[in-house]
């Protein structure tokens, strides 16, 4: 891996070649998920059924298009055991750690008659994407759904492209009803979005779409936001690792590489403070690179958009990171829990050498939809508040009302807005 002193340019030019892997950085995609979208509106179960089959290969109706509890069943039974033992146990600790983000309901009640409350529902029904084709992801079936079921969802709807053979993977059917999803869909892509975000004869349209996907993927939701919700438009995926001259540096490269592997638009970066870190890290992932599966990919994304940093002290590694506002934050020094009180910017934080970033991939608890391309500044992981609504509730009695209406009537009327100011003007007149 390249190493470079970290600097305000260095940092300025990292930003920049970051920014670049953004959704909103490839408008020559636009037209044609434009394309999709508007067909998709206009011609419903039609144009769905004619890009699955332009797209994916299969040819598919409005009795075929859903999957069937048989093939769910099936899948379920010649699954392997041990790995739906594992995937159970997922789930549950995904659960347990949704299950605290819970909002509550709440009335405050005052002497003068007034009440003023927080009602909070779940939404009715939400759109899952999930990944499939040339690979599958359980572990995304399980993060998107599991906080949808936390938080009181009645229909969940999952749409995922089928592979080679027309079928849907059978871990994504193990992982789907493990978390109680019956409702799902053999198509992919920007139709899939659309169909989600309008609705058509055999799919129903959601109040909100969540879960990662391709750039079509990725753009459509873009662009159906405000006829639907949406998580966020997720880009390629990102880890940053902290780390001082206490690190394992056999550690730190192969928790790199975990990301690395995913795409040629991932990134991967170590900022470290010390310079033996630094070359004894880069000499490690070279030995790993020559080891992995996914050797090609991992090349090219290291290439273009890995980086090993070193930095003058922690706070400027700190600095760098909350600029940077990385998808997985490892911190790797010798003492992380005073390192991550100045952090800022995360979609998640990985604490000590015992905390791989896998381990949120797949088990531990917290979600692994998280904001990527610098969106950590403002965006949250999916959780279980992506998936409810809060209604506020408001009753004066006359007494409470009278106290304060002639500071009401002046406030509106400064707004120029004199129908409201007479609104309240009318019950006192």
């Amino acid at each position: 891996m390249r190493i470079v002193k970290l600097t305000s340019d260095t940092k300025k030019d990292i930003l920049t070649s970051l920014l670049k892997r953004s959704p909103a950085q490839y408008p020559e995609y636009e037209k044609t998920v434009a394309e999709i979208l508007q067909n998709v509106r206009e011609n419903g179960d039609k144009a769905v059924f004619e890009y699955t089959e332009k797209f994916d290969k299969h040819k598919y109706d409005s009795s075929t298009i859903r999957v069937t509890e048989e093939e769910i069943e099936n899948a379920y039974n010649n699954y392997d055991k041990e790995l739906i033992r594992i995937m159970e146990q997922s789930a549950e600790n995904v659960r347990v750690y949704h299950e605290k983000q819970m909002m509550n309901s709440w009335i405050d009640t005052r002497a003068d008659g007034c009440i003023l409350g927080q009602k909070v529902s779940a939404i009715e029904k939400a759109g899952v994407y999930v990944p499939g084709g040339k690979a599958a992801y359980p572990s995304s079936t399980i993060m998107c759904v599991i906080p949808a079921v936390v938080a009181g969802v009645e229909r969940i709807v999952m749409m995922t492209p089928a592979d080679k053979d027309g079928k849907v993977a059978d871990c994504t059917l193990v992982a789907a009803k493990i978390c109680g999803v019956k409702e799902i869909y053999k198509v992919g892509g920007a139709q899939a979005i659309a169909a989600l975000a309008y609705g058509t004869e055999t799919i129903p349209k959601v109040d909100k779409i969540v879960g990662p996907g391709n750039i079509f993927v990725a753009l459509a939701k873009k662009a159906v936001f405000g006829h639907v919700s949406i998580d966020s438009v997720a880009g390629p995926s990102e880890i940053l690792v902290i780390a001082d001259e206490t690190a394992n540096p056999r550690y730190v490269a192969a928790d790199l590489l975990s990301q690395a592997e995913h795409d040629q638009l991932a990134s991967a970066i170590l900022i470290t403070t010390s310079e033996d870190i630094a070359n004894k890290v880069s000499a490690e992932v070279d030995k790993f690179t020559a080891e992995l599966s996914r050797e090609e990919i991992i090349k090219s994304s290291l290439e273009n958009y890995g980086y090993i940093l070193v930095a003058d002290n922690i706070e400027d590694a700190i600095d760098a990171a909350n600029e940077i506002a990385s998808e997985h934050l490892e911190i790797l020094t010798k003492n992380p829990y005073e390192t991550m009180t100045k952090i800022r910017n995360a979609g998640a934080i990985f604490l000590g050498e015992y905390s791989s970033e896998p381990l949120g991939d797949y088990f531990a608890g917290p979600n692994h939809v998280l904001p990527t391309n610098g969106t950590a500044k403002f965006f949250s992981p999916l959780g279980v508040d992506a998936f409810i609504k809060r209604t506020s509730i408001i009753s004066y009695s006359r007494n409470a009302l009278e106290a304060v209406h002639k500071d009401i009537e002046k406030f509106a009327e400064s707004e120029g807005l004199t129908a409201h100011a007479n609104s309240i003007r009318v019950r006192f007149e």
